[in-house]
Order: C-alpha cells, then sequence, then structure tokens
C-alpha cells in the first residue's frame, strides 16, 4: 500500500470514528427521551452500524492478518 493511500485512509479513519461518537451521542440523548422518535433511533442506529462496518474495513486494510 501507498504511503498516500495510508494516509488517506488514516484520515477517513478519523473522520468515520467521529462521525460514529457523534451519532452514538445522539442515540443515547434520544433515548433518555420517553417521547422519542422510535423510528428515527432506528435508522440512526444503522447508520452506527455502517459506519462500524467501514471503519473495520478500514482498519483490516491497514492492519492486515499476519499468519504466523
Amino acid at each position: 500500500m501507498e504511503r498516500r493511500d495510508e494516509r488517506e485512509l488514516r484520515e477517513e479513519l478519523v473522520t468515520l470514528r467521529a462521525e460514529h461518537r457523534q451519532l452514538d451521542s445522539e442515540i443515547v440523548a434520544l433515548e433518555g427521551n420517553p417521547s422519542a422518535d422510535q423510528l428515527l433511533i432506528k435508522r440512526l442506529k444503522k447508520k452506527k452500524l455502517v459506519l462500524k462496518d467501514r471503519i473495520t474495513q478500514i482498519e483490516d486494510r491497514l492492519l492486515p492478518d499476519i499468519i504466523a
């Protein structure tokens, strides 16, 4: 992997992790409100899972498994 590609992936990883944390905060705040829109919470959770999957894909590319 080229250095530029690795740098771009690391920058994307930082951005995705920040967005993931933000979504987590939003979900916790909404769940604390008994009159919160449950459909919105479900959508946010799904988006959070998509972000987590992308984070995992990038981490796997940056740190490939080495079979010893």
